[in-house]
C-alpha cells in the first residue's frame, strides 16, 4: 500500500510517495509544473516505485533552482527511504535530471528518460529544414507564451483556473490561491544550457538508458512548422548513440504519461527486466 512520506533531513523536506513492495527501487521523477501524482496511472509490475515532489514543486520546499542541488536532493530521498542504487525514470525536467543522476552515479543501474533531451524553446540549429524567418517567427511566439506562463504564476488563481492544477500544488497566501512553481524557479530553470539542450550530456552516460520521444506536438503549444522541425532536431541529434543507449518512439505528445500510461509502463517494465 503507498503511503506519503517527508524527507526532513534535509536543505528543504521533500514530499515523497512511495508504493512500498518490496521489489526492484525505481525513483520517480516528474517534468517541470508537475507533481509527484504525474506517476499515478504508470504500472511497473513489481517494482517498488518511490515518487517525488522536485523542489519548488508540489509539497516539497522552496529553493533556488541548482541542478547541483536538485540532485542532493534526490540523493537525500534515496538516502532517507534505503533505496541504495535505484533506477531512476523521469519526464520531461525530471528525465533531464535523470541523466545527470547517471553522469553522477556512473554505477547507476538503469535511467529511462522520457522526452528530456531539450526544451522547445531552443537553439536556432536545433530546428534543421525550417525557413529561417518563420522559424524565427514562430520562437519569438514561444517565447513570448512561456513569459506569460511565467508571470502568470506570480498572480493569483482565478477559481476557473484552479481545477488545471494538482490540489498539492496549491498554496493559500494572503487570503489567495496561487500554484506552484512560482514564476522565479521556471524563469531559473529556463535559461540553463542543460534545460535547453541535455543531449550533450546523455552521450557521457554509461548505465543502460532507455529514451522515449513522442511523435506528436505538445497540447496546448503552438505546432505545425516549429515542432516537426523541432523532432526532426532531436532525431538527428540522437543518431549514432552508443548502443547501451536506446530510442524508441511513441505515438502520443510531451503529455505521454496521462496519455499512454500502459504502453509505458510495459516499456519501461520491459527494458528494466531486460537488463536495464
Amino acid at each position: 500500500m503507498s503511503h506519503d512520506v517527508t524527507v526532513t533531513d534535509h536543505e528543504i523536506p521533500i514530499a515523497v510517495r512511495d508504493s512500498g513492495t518490496d521489489g526492484r527501487p525505481v525513483l520517480l521523477l516528474h517534468g517541470l509544473g508537475g507533481t509527484l501524482e504525474a506517476w499515478t496511472q504508470l504500472d511497473l509490475g513489481g517494482c517498488r516505485t518511490v515518487a517525488m515532489d522536485l523542489r519548488g514543486h508540489g509539497l516539497s520546499g522552496d529553493g533556488p533552482w541548482e541542478w547541483e542541488r536538485a540532485l542532493d536532493d534526490v540523493e537525500a530521498v534515496v538516502r532517507s527511504l534505503g533505496l541504495g542504487d535505484p533506477a531512476v525514470v523521469g519526464h520531461s525536467l525530471g528525465g533531464m535530471l535523470a541523466v545527470q543522476w547517471a553522469l553522477r552515479h556512473p554505477d547507476c543501474p538503469a535511467v529511462v528518460d522520457l522526452d528530456g533531451l531539450r526544451s522547445a524553446e531552443s537553439d536556432v540549429e536545433n530546428y534543421p529544414g525550417m525557413d529561417p524567418a518563420m522559424r524565427d517567427q514562430e520562437l519569438a511566439n514561444l517565447k513570448a507564451a512561456f513569459d506569460a506562463q511565467a508571470m502568470a504564476m506570480d498572480r493569483p488563481l482565478p477559481p476557473e483556473l484552479r481545477a488545471m492544477f494538482p490540489q498539492r500544488a496549491l498554496v493559500e497566501r494572503d487570503g489567495q490561491t496561487y500554484g506552484r512553481p512560482a514564476a522565479r524557479l521556471l524563469e531559473e530553470v529556463r535559461y540553463t544550457p542543460e534545460f535547453r539542450d541535455t543531449i550533450p550530456l546523455l552521450r557521457q552516460v554509461a548505465c543502460p538508458t532507455l529514451v522515449v520521444i513522442p511523435t506528436h506536438d505538445p497540447p496546448g503549444m503552438p505546432g505545425g512548422d516549429l515542432m516537426e522541425a523541432f523532432r526532426r532536431g532531436i532525431r538527428r541529434d540522437l543518431a549514432g548513440l552508443p548502443d547501451h543507449i536506446q530510442v524508441r518512439e511513441l505515438e502520443a505528445s510531451h503529455g505521454m504519461l496521462a496519455e499512454r500510461p500502459r504502453e509505458l509502463g510495459d516499456l519501461i517494465a520491459g527494458f528494466l527486466r531486460a537488463g536495464g
